[in-house]
């Protein structure tokens, strides 16, 4: 099934004509709970991963945990709708507390399936990304990796990994992503709305706005930054949200270019400040606003996953060489 995102409250470029020579596109994943295969783009799937290849690992100190949860047991919940059960960690603490542990496969994307998915390294058209399951040093810090494919390439291997290694226990329940396949959709946005996002007087102007929104039609008025600019969840291209941190300067690391943003994983499809992005799929017609979404958990939080404390994750790339390391931020 495609999924259809409604029509915004309020046409941006109608009240911000200026907004016209910043309109940018992204393409929305619609990530839903499913079964992808490993030869799909999806959330939480399959890798494509020759047999042959060793799979990627995280050498580093992790942080120790003295409880968690099997992915089987969460697997089992998760059927049964239930809460899966803590226990006590085997052994003497975390697995790879004293060596490597498995990363996690999060994601992979086929530029075939997914319009606007920026090419890797030497023109690689897959992408899959990859986290370790435990935290590490003081901060919580977490750690992710960026493996580039050849599609086809990759696809005639010999054999392919039926059964990736994972840790034995994880820390929390949505270390575990719930495997969801994809329903692309291009959409028009528009930049976050601070700082130097955008000139001075379009910012003030939006923020006017807003509150005379807000004074004429109460808490549920049309937002700029909730309705009208970047859509929640999982996206590709586009701008990024800064939410949390406010606006960053991402530079590359290697040769000091501006990044571009490949992609954002996010931890919510829609909350109660964005529920109009919600497709009008998963919308009951005869009722309004956010009381027609439909669908629950699987529409809101498909995946299952967080990133921080229910922020988004941003990963930026090299436009001048998409082999420099890409960066990771939390906004």
């Amino acid at each position: 099934m495609t999924r259809t995102t409604p029509a915004r409250p309020v046409s941006v470029e109608a009240v911000f004509p200026e907004l016209a020579d910043h309109r940018g596109r992204t393409t929305r994943l619609h990530p839903r709970p499913g079964r992808p295969g490993m030869r799909d783009s999806h959330v939480g799937g399959p890798m494509l991963w020759p047999e042959a290849e060793p799979w990627p690992v995280c050498k580093e100190t992790h942080q120790r945990e003295t409880e968690g949860y099997t992915p089987d047991e969460i697997r089992r919940a998760r059927a049964a709708d239930v809460w899966p059960r803590r226990q006590p960690w085997p052994g003497t603490g975390t697995p790879g507390e004293d060596g490597p542990v498995p990363l996690m496969g999060i994601a992979q994307f086929f530029q075939r399936d997914v319009p606007g998915l920026a090419a890797g390294p030497d023109g690689a058209d897959l992408v899959q990304l990859f986290r370790c399951p435990f935290t590490h040093g003081p901060y919580l810090e977490r750690r992710y990796r960026l493996r580039w494919r050849g599609a086809e390439e990759t696809e005639q291997a010999e054999r392919f990994l039926a059964v990736p290694p994972e840790v034995p226990l994880l820390a929390w329940e949505h270390e575990l992503p719930e495997p969801c396949v994809l329903h692309p959709e291009e959409v028009d946005t528009c930049p976050w709305a601070e700082d130097d996002t955008l000139p001075a007087p379009l910012i003030a102007r939006i923020e006017a706005w807003d509150d005379a929104q807000a004074a004429e039609h109460g808490p549920d008025a049309p937002n700029y930054q909730s309705d009208l600019s970047i859509p929640p969840g999982w996206r590709v291209g586009g701008f990024p949200s800064w939410a949390s941190t406010g606006p960053m300067a991402i530079g590359c690391a290697s040769c000091a270019t501006p990044m571009r943003l490949l992609l954002t994983a996010g931890c919510n499809e829609m909350d109660a400040g964005s529920h109009s992005w919600a497709p009008l799929e998963d919308r009951d017609p005869s009722l309004r606003g956010k009381d027609s979404i439909q669908g629950g958990r699987s529409v809101a939080q498909p995946t299952r996953l967080r990133f921080g404390r229910n922020h988004d994750l941003h990963v930026f790339t090299c436009p001048a060489d998409p082999a420099h390391p890409p960066q990771w931020v939390l906004s």
